[in-house]
């Protein structure tokens, strides 16, 4: 199965693409969608949705998984970040790919056993799992990672069949 991972953004949309034998995990490739924060946010949203595409036709992933908008303190970044996220998803779903969303506390459980692990343990973990060399930047790409590992840990299983089936 091959797993793209998106941890999303209007800044920076962090991507991993990784291969699941439902044993072991192999990185195809990372990175980081950027847009200019001198660019009209339109215009912004175009550039992500375009690259989004860019992904998805060049890596052509059986999945993608993100990362659920938890709202913090700054619900204006919030909602920008939420108007980002919806053209990922716009991408995804017109290329067709099964998309998987999973909160902050479901990608740390399923890196590091731990709910309330710290970005630093999640980012080490991650690259252990993935036997890099080094924690893989920006942050945004490291994070996209756990999610696709994440998916790879939760996505097969039967509760996450039943999950699917009562959205």
């Amino acid at each position: 199965m091959r797993i793209l991972g998106i941890d999303p953004g209007y800044a920076i949309v962090g991507y991993g693409v990784l291969d699941y034998d439902n044993v072991n995990f192999k990185v195809v490739n990372y990175g980081a969608i950027t847009t200019d924060p001198e660019t009209s946010f339109e215009k912004r949203l175009e550039e992500i949705y375009n690259d989004m595409l860019t992904v998805i036709d060049t890596f052509k992933p059986d999945c993608m998984s993100i990362e659920k908008l938890f709202f913090n303190t700054n619900i204006t970044t919030g909602i920008d970040v939420a108007q980002a996220r919806g053209v990922i998803l716009l991408s995804g779903s017109q290329r067709g790919i099964p998309i998987f969303e999973y909160t902050p506390l479901q990608v740390k459980v399923a890196v590091t056993g731990y709910g309330r692990a710290e970005k630093h343990q999640m980012q080490e973990l991650t690259k252990n799992i993935l036997r890099l060399k080094e924690i893989p930047k920006p942050d945004d790409t490291a994070d996209a990672l756990a999610i696709a590992i994440c998916h790879g840990h939760t996505g097969g299983s039967r509760l996450s069949e039943i999950m699917r089936k009562n959205k």
